[in-house]
């Protein structure tokens, strides 16, 4: 039993995992990062499943991270938020990994977190409609667990056009000139162009698939226990600054921090 995602399984063994906090914009807390790790080790560990689609319930893909939850992480002790940052790494690595293809159908917009998840699918396919950003730095924190993810999709020097300025871009420049897309479709179109990409791989054998994902991985860059920890280490000092303090508590007051300038 889930609460914040759900997850269905078609006669071909398609699964649709679906991120299922539409109220809150889909934005991960605790719990929904938690059920997404063991939907990654359960799915990857069943036979019967073939693919995975990733979605997302009501209008957002994923808002990023439930800033509810990061108020706590700066009311936690540097352990807990060590732990926090431990467990969304963590979770990202079992998507990163998981011996399936895992196909994104972005049809709302991502965020933050939301970004690191379309990052960790194999193939992400956004409505044309829709818009992305990796907005940490407008609250003072860093796209630090989900950054190995983003810079091996984009590339480090695409990344870096985007990683630092919290800039809103929209899903044809995700698509033609980041390389966080592989395509951007009308939203009416979107279902199809998922299909398209399930499809084939209905023919393939499955143990080759997951053996070819495993080897494609080893190819890229190395994102390994180090890798993860120096990400969680980067989110945990930065949460301890004055920063971070600022810019959460700016954004609950519903007033600009103190950097803003427009």
């Amino acid at each position: 039993m889930t609460d914040t995602i759900s997850i269905t399984t078609d006669a071909r063994g398609v699964a649709t995992l679906t991120l299922d906090r539409a109220d809150k914009h889909n934005a991960m807390n605790a719990q929904m990062i938690a059920e997404l790790h063991d939907a990654a080790r359960t799915l990857g560990a069943d036979d019967a499943v073939r693919v995975v689609v990733l979605a997302g319930a009501g209008k957002t893909f994923c808002a990023g991270g439930d800033l509810g939850w990061m108020r706590d992480q700066m009311q936690a002790d540097a352990e807990t938020r060590a732990s926090e940052a431990g467990k969304l790494a963590h979770m990202l690595q079992a998507l990163n990994t998981m011996p399936k293809p895992l196909i994104g159908a972005l049809h709302g917009n991502a965020f933050g977190g939301g970004v690191g998840m379309a990052s960790v699918c194999d193939i992400a396919i956004g409505a044309d409609h829709i818009k992305l950003g990796l907005t940490e730095t407008r609250l003072g924190i860093i796209p630090a667990t989900i950054g190995p993810y983003v810079v091996a999709r984009m590339g480090e020097g695409r990344a870096r056009r985007v990683f630092m300025s919290s800039r809103i871009f929209d899903a044809a420049e995700a698509a033609v000139e980041l390389g966080l897309l592989a395509r951007a479709v009308p939203a009416d179109d979107l279902a199809a162009a998922v299909e398209a990409e399930v499809a084939p791989y209905l023919n393939c054998a499955p143990g080759a698939v997951a053996a070819a994902k495993a080897l494609a991985r080893s190819f890229g860059p190395c994102i390994d226990e180090e890798t993860i920890a120096t990400s969680i280490a980067a989110l945990k000092a930065r949460w301890e600054t004055e920063e971070a303090a600022e810019g959460i508590d700016a954004f609950f007051a519903k007033r600009k921090a103190a950097w803003a300038q427009g």
